[in-house]
């Protein structure tokens, strides 16, 4: 059956009704400053401590913990060193396989990548967008071989080490199901949170489920601290790990400088942190905003021909981090075109990803079938998503 083509000008009026007089162009995602920031980058300053210790580090760490509910956060400068960190904190290592969705912003598989492992691509839940534990648990029959010393590819002869889920446009995975395939073979979880704070499904908190988990607080996030990320976890003992990982693993002395082991200088800067402790201090508030402008989005384009809004997966509670636009298209080309036309309006239309396996430096890398995700790169569109445009 023919798709219905979608109604060009219902399209460009649908989004010039919810962007309003906003001043053109119109970003897809720009930080919101609700107060406080000045005073509290200010009162950094004022102390002295502005590089890679102080107060507001520990304090936005606590602040972190308290709102997701992970018993311990390590912050650090940006959301693809804390996916490194993670990695390698789980036992990464040159040669091994992460299995991953390709719907994903690139970090997820540049951070395996710099350890030297293989990112390995499986189709994503079209409920979702995130990992699907059926595509997953397919993947793992078809080329599993568990060996004394763990699972590995026998298509490739590496060992697979790592399943990392992705919470794509601030959407909560169904974790708990890949993580069920995920322990079957005894693989750690890591959880690509980097667009999911103040995301929920059920009780868990986007990237609590994991062995860790991973926030972003770049400056297109829902908090920013300019440039930052963080590790998520409720084990002390992989907490400590990643923290030594991420500080030279330098050993603690109270003059000496001896680090044990070749590791990484990934830690935020006090300065960062400041930011961040005022902005996580309007979080409520910003989600709040967020929440209003996606029902913007429902409204405006609930009679668009050819266009749907995409809400997030059915018993979440989502932060809303990106609107989610689904067409009527059946190529990239028609695709672009609409995204095209918004342009010309000033609106900052954006098509999700080029999916990962048609990057020129994974185009070689094992997969599965990603015909859901072949076609989600087709169909979905976000749309501007500042705080501000609610």
């Amino acid at each position: 059956m023919t798709a219905p083509a979608v109604d060009r000008e219902g399209f460009l009026a649908a989004l010039d009704h919810v962007v309003g007089d906003a001043a053109r162009p119109v970003a897809l995602h720009e930080p919101t400053f609700p107060g406080g920031e000045w005073e509290a980058v200010k009162a950094c300053l004022d102390s002295g401590w502005v590089s890679s210790a102080g107060p507001a580090i520990e304090r936005f760490e606590r602040m972190l913990c308290e709102v997701t509910g992970a018993a311990h956060a390590v912050a650090v400068v940006n959301g693809t060193a804390a996916l490194a960190l993670a990695y390698r904190a789980v036992g990464v290592a040159a040669e091994d396989e992460v299995l991953m969705p390709p719907l994903t912003f690139v970090a997820t598989a540049n951070a395996a990548a710099q350890l030297g492992a293989v990112p390995h691509f499986v189709d994503i839940d079209p409920a979702d967008c995130g990992l699907s534990a059926a595509a997953l648990a397919s993947r793992m029959d078809k080329i599993a071989d568990r060996r004394g010393d763990g699972v590995y590819n026998r298509e490739s002869g590496r060992r697979i080490a790592a399943v990392a889920v992705v919470h794509v446009f601030g959407w909560p995975a169904d974790t708990s199901a890949v993580k069920a395939v995920a322990d079957a073979y005894g693989l750690p979880l890591v959880e690509d949170a980097a667009e999911a704070l103040g995301s929920w499904r059920g009780e868990r908190h986007a990237g609590c489920l994991g062995r860790l988990g991973i926030l972003s607080f770049n400056g297109n996030k829902i908090v920013t601290t300019g440039g930052g990320g963080a590790v998520l976890t409720d084990d002390a003992a992989l907490a400590a790990e990643v923290r030594a990982l991420a500080t030279t693993a330098k050993r603690a002395h109270p003059f000496r400088y001896h680090h044990d082991r070749v590791a990484f200088n990934y830690r935020m800067p006090n300065l960062n942190a400041a930011l961040g402790v005022a902005q996580l201090s309007a979080l409520d508030a910003l989600l709040a905003r967020k929440a209003a402008l996606a029902d913007r989005y429902r409204g405006a384009f609930a009679d668009v021909p050819g266009v749907r809004y995409r809400p997030p997966p059915a018993g979440t509670r989502a932060n809303h981090w990106l609107n989610v636009l689904e067409l009527d298209v059946t190529t990239i080309a028609a695709r672009d075109a609409l995204i095209a036309a918004a342009h010309e309006r000033g609106i900052g239309v954006r098509p999700a990803w080029d999916l990962l396996h048609r990057l020129p430096m994974y185009d070689r890398c094992p997969r599965g079938g990603l015909d859901i995700a072949e076609e989600a790169e087709i169909r979905l569109v976000t749309a501007p998503s500042s705080a501000f445009l609610a």
